[in-house]
């Protein structure tokens, strides 16, 4: 019985991936090409027609949002579901909340109250994404069934309100509550112990009064409680009928995955209160995976992958500790092709404090910086599948990844090249001993570890200088300096220097004096700072020896300096995310270039051309593998190929197999794009060469930060 269950479990997930590629070609072209006429760039369109074109593609949206809750809803029950636990500040949460819901809430004329009710502390430990799609979801509930009245967020501490028997929450030291309270329609009694289940509905008749069948907002509810048992907590519901809801989450101040780190299977019913119309909701014990950072592309994996996860030339010989990760643990990322140097980082990491993962080839590495967001990341130059300048390049070109350190370890004599591409510092190969490392890395542990990072700004008093310090977050300590004494006194201990190059008395010499008197491979990077006039060039005189990078604007100088702060994009604020993606779109610039789009169907190949065009970039197609492959071989303009897995005849992972065997197919960036959502998928594209991965229907703005990525150098 329990190998029919678990081949008919297999059956299931096979289906369900099968059916999600077939769903999301189609919608594939359907989302891209309708939103290509949203943006009706040659201005032929109506006002109506653009409006028709906005339909379709929040329609196609709709769709694709059931499409994921549905293999979402699949995972969980199977078990297959990670959590990803991060630390959040509460403030963060309660302003993406207002943000996200306050124009809805005024549209539909309904009050919206969002309250913080203190004592609460300032951040908790769980997965954040999660975390906001529970929220998402219950908020959405609540929008949804009220038409008067208010819709009110609160976030407090609780001391009690959950089951009794839940024992995640009652041995959590501080449990946080989030309520949604509406004074919407409310939910009869009889109706309130099935609310939760998939694919059930309140009111399922024919003549139901809101519309639709319900079936999709009957599966958020159901991922919304699996997902707080996923968390180690519950959502419990108080309602009347005519007087309104309220959904209360309780979940752990803090995430424990030592408690929440078994596969359990449990029943979907929850157990219902009679007498206080409470759902008690039965617990479940999930293994602990990540959910995709944002901004990637949707993958999950399984704990089986996230063992296998790294295509590497020694596997896991090093025996690094990925299988004990555990929330709030410092990660080390040691990229390197010597085996035996690996082994003697890996054991510094230990040392110093960190855990630590281990791979030899660049593509796993741009998985696993994604996979487990690593404190810190050592960079081997020299790697067997691509260039580790490449690797640099493409984290420091990415939004998400580009706050993490990396410390470029060579042969070469490399250092200023490393510190100008955004390395935190330089190690050159050969070291003299073990305990050269060892020195290293209880270096990089102890600037992981540092919370706050010290600025110091050499600026006079200006609105430029009092525009760019409020910009700054509490995560930044900002010594300010307006004479040559007291700038070089900030240095001492500075991580980076903002300065402004109308400052007469001080220039490049006085800070080559501080580098010279400071230990230690972590560099300081000077931020010019122009503001708007003809630079001096009191700084062009003596650059040897300095890491300058130019700001000739506000936005640039928030840009430069929260790059060179290794700043998250989770601590910045929204205006200083989107002027960062501003700049880096206008600095790489992908006109003239030529991308190689492999898919046999014309609706996918026809959509990417449409983005791509865009741009001003040379598209050229195949729509099988062996065309691909001839195309490499003759074209030698090619510089990119977004190549399709699943084809007939010859599928994408032998074509990106073969071209690697050729001359240039080395050193060419390759990208697998494919709906297909099959264990394993992932790993055996990055086995096959490719270098990055996106998931179908293709988001145009990830396609196009990928692209840059890998062609803006």
């Amino acid at each position: 019985k329990a190998e029919q269950l678990a081949l008919t479990s297999k059956y299931k997930s096979e289906f369900l991936a099968n059916m999600s590629h077939e769903l999301r070609t189609p919608l594939n072209s359907l989302l891209i090409l309708s939103d290509q006429l949203c943006k009706n760039p040659d201005g032929n369109l109506s006002s109506k027609e653009v409006e028709f074109s906005k339909t379709i593609h929040s329609s196609g949206n709709d769709l694709l949002m059931l499409i994921n809750d549905i293999l979402d809803l699949s995972k969980i029950e199977s078990g297959t579901v990670q959590v990803d636990a991060s630390e959040l500040r509460v403030d963060d949460l309660h302003r993406s909340v207002e943000r996200s819901f306050r124009h809805f809430a005024e549209s539909k004329h309904v009050d919206f109250v969002v309250e913080l009710r203190h004592p609460l502390p300032k951040t908790m430990v769980t997965d954040v994404k999660r975390l906001q799609q529970i929220i998402k979801n219950l908020l959405s509930n609540a929008f949804k069934f009220t038409h008067q009245g208010q819709v009110m967020f609160t976030i407090s501490t609780a001391a009690g309100g959950w089951s009794a028997d839940n024992e995640e929450l009652n041995r959590a030291g501080t449990v946080l509550s989030f309520s949604v309270k509406d004074t919407g329609i409310g939910i009869l009694p009889d109706k309130q112990q099935i609310i939760f289940e998939a694919f059930q509905q309140a009111d399922g008749s024919t003549s139901r009064k809101y519309g639709g069948t319900g079936l999709g907002l009957a599966i958020s509810r159901a991922i919304s409680r699996e997902l707080s048992r996923l968390l180690g907590g519950e959502i419990r519901l108080v309602s009347e009928p005519g007087k309104g809801s309220e959904f209360t989450l309780y979940l752990p101040q803090s995430y424990n995955p030592a408690r929440n780190a078994r596969h359990v299977r449990t029943s979907v019913a929850p157990a219902v209160s009679s007498e206080s119309n409470v759902v008690a909701l039965n617990r479940v014990r999930p293994v602990p995976v990540a959910p995709p950072a944002e901004g990637d592309d949707g993958w999950s994996y399984d704990e089986t992958e996230k063992q296998a996860s790294e295509s590497t030339m020694f596997g896991n010989a090093a025996e690094d500790d990925r299988d004990g990760i555990a929330t709030g643990d410092r990660v080390l990322l040691i990229v390197e092709n010597d085996l035996a140097f690996a082994r003697v980082l890996l054991a510094g990491a230990r040392a110093a404090g960190f855990k630590s993962l281990v791979t030899s080839t660049g593509a796993s590495a741009l998985t696993m910086a994604r996979e487990f967001h690593p404190s810190v990341i050592t960079l081997d130059i020299h790697l067997p599948d691509m260039s580790g300048w490449r690797i640099l390049d493409r984290l420091k070109g990415d939004l998400v990844t580009r706050h993490i350190p990396i410390c470029v370890v060579s042969t070469d004599d490399a250092r200023d090249r490393a510190l100008r591409s955004g390395a935190l510092g330089f190690l050159a190969k050969p070291l003299q001993s073990s305990d050269d490392a060892d020195a290293v890395i209880a270096q990089l542990h102890a600037y992981a570890d540092r919370r706050t990072k010290r600025l110091a700004v050499v600026m006079p008093p200006s609105s430029r200088r009092s525009a760019f310090i409020a910009t700054l977050d509490t995560d930044v300590d900002v010594v300010l300096a307006e004479d040559r004494e007291s700038a070089r006194h900030a240095l001492a201990d500075a991580d980076v220097l903002v300065v402004e190059d109308t400052l007469p008395d001080f220039g490049p010499e006085d800070v080559l004096d501080v580098i010279a008197e400071r230990d230690g491979i972590c560099q300081l990077p000077v931020v010019l700072y122009h503001g708007g006039v003809t630079e001096t060039g009191n700084w062009n005189q003596r650059r040897a020896g300095l890491t300058i990078a130019e700001a000739a604007t506000l936005p640039e100088l928030r840009m430069q300096t929260a790059l060179w702060l290794h700043r998250s994009p989770t601590a910045l604020s929204d205006a200083d995310r989107e002027a960062i993606e501003t700049l880096l779109v206008g600095r790489c610039r992908l006109k003239g270039r030529k991308a190689l789009i492999v898919d046999d169907d014309m609706r996918n190949i026809f959509a990417l051309a449409t983005v791509l065009d865009e741009e001003g970039m040379v598209i050229v197609s195949a729509d099988n593998g062996r065309e691909a492959i001839r195309l490499v071989q003759e074209d030698e303009t090619i510089d990119i190929v977004l190549m399709d897995i699943m084809m007939p005849e010859m599928d994408g992972i032998a074509t990106m197999k073969e071209i690697r065997k050729l001359p240039r197919g080395r050193e060419l960036p390759m990208v697998a794009v494919t709906a297909k959502a099959m264990k394993g998928d992932r790993q055996k594209c990055i086995e096959a060469g490719a270098w990055d991965y996106i998931s179908k229907p293709v988001d145009p703005r990830y396609l196009m930060s990928v692209l840059r990525g890998w062609l803006c150098r």
